[in-house]
């Protein structure tokens, strides 16, 4: 079978395609796995610091190739969208990638888009991105993540609306309800990923992940309590680090900071 998902390095950001455009970038079983290796490839590989998720062609998915998943789904539920790698990249399942991961969407961006662009950290949109949750209209649910984390991270009226109505949205109501972060022309959204992603990787690596993993548990666990012990305990070996230390040297310099990694 040929490969459903291209994997390239550019500098510090590692790119994840989906690369089904004949099936607007469903997702049948092959896809799920290799998209979960391809975020244990971004969470293993020391030069990659950010991953970029992507759909080739003109949309970035039309949601999971049901003929082929859906056996799986009736076998073991919502794990089967888990994938064989160790990371799940819907976090819900197995770890998630504890690397920032920047989203790029167009065109048609139906179901498990939505729940992958909640468990991503930025998404860009182009202005002619259509997303719609369409599980309650095929007399289900939505198992990648929309039912937790749309309510908590886009407010519950606006989580119900398109979770109970399968309706159709766009660029600008994702954007007012916090799905999206940037609206940009078709085409474009790509490479304004990129841009983000490799101003996140220029960044102290140590840092961001200690940002990334400090805000997951205030957000899901939902405790400041817990998220200020993680603090506590994840603190003392970024501030030991020898680009925390740059960080300071460049501060009392007034010059950029050259992180290295360590």
């Amino acid at each position: 079978m040929s490969p459903r998902v291209t994997v390239e390095r550019d500098g510090q950001v590692l790119l994840i395609g989906v690369n089904r455009p004949e099936k607007r970038n469903a997702w049948d079983r092959q896809t799920i796995d290799e998209v979960a290796l391809a975020y244990d490839r971004l969470a293993d590989d020391p030069e990659a610091r950010v991953g970029v998720v992507f759909g080739h062609g003109d949309h970035f998915s039309a949601g999971l190739d049901l003929g082929d998943v859906w056996p799986a789904v009736t076998e073991h539920g919502p794990d089967a969208l888990a994938g064989a790698g160790r990371h799940d990249p819907f976090g819900l399942w197995k770890e998630p990638v504890p690397k920032p991961v920047v989203m790029a969407v167009q065109g048609i961006a139906f179901t498990l888009s939505i729940e992958l662009a909640l468990a991503s950290d930025i998404v860009i949109a182009a202005d002619d991105v259509r997303f719609r949750q369409l599980e309650i209209g095929r007399g289900i649910l939505p198992f990648g993540g929309a039912t937790l984390r749309a309510p908590a991270q886009l407010g519950w009226g606006n989580a119900m609306k398109f979770l109970l109505t399968g309706e159709e949205f766009g660029a600008g109501e994702a954007y007012r309800i916090g799905l999206v972060q940037e609206v940009v022309k078709p085409g474009e959204q790509l490479g304004r990923a990129m841009a983000l992603a490799k101003v996140i990787a220029a960044q102290a690596p140590l840092g961001v992940q200690g940002t990334l993993a400090n805000a997951r548990v205030a957000l899901r666990s939902g405790s400041e309590q817990a998220a200020a012990e993680h603090l506590r305990a994840t603190l003392p070996a970024v501030v030991a680090s020898e680009d925390a230390k740059e960080g300071l040297q460049s501060f009392l310099e007034r010059r950029e900071a050259r992180f290295t990694g360590k």
